[in-house]
């Protein structure tokens, strides 16, 4: 079934990225990765951690503050359900050559 939380382009593109296997992901990564804003980075991370979806930790590395996004198992089983409903609507349709 289509995730109406995920299925914004943005939201899609933070669930693959962190989908991938990698434990926690720096947001200047996710930002650079995804090529959002920071501001449009924050409000959809925001969106998913409210959906449950995202856990977010924040800390400092020396002096400088920083933010790190992983998938919750619950955002995991959401962003595979929305993957595998993306593939079955296009499995039969046909592509013009």
């Amino acid at each position: 079934m289509i995730d109406s939380v995920i299925h914004p382009l943005p939201r899609l593109s933070i669930c693959a990225l962190l989908a991938g296997g990698v434990d926690w992901v720096e947001f200047k990564v996710v930002r650079d990765s995804t090529e959002l804003s920071d501001s449009m980075l924050s409000k959809h991370s925001r969106a998913l951690e409210d959906a449950g979806y995202l856990e977010v930790r924040k800390g400092a590395v020396g002096r400088r503050p920083r933010t790190w996004f992983r998938l919750t198992d619950q955002g995991k089983k959401a962003y595979r359900g929305h993957v595998e409903a993306l593939r079955r609507m296009t499995e039969n349709v046909p592509v013009d050559q």
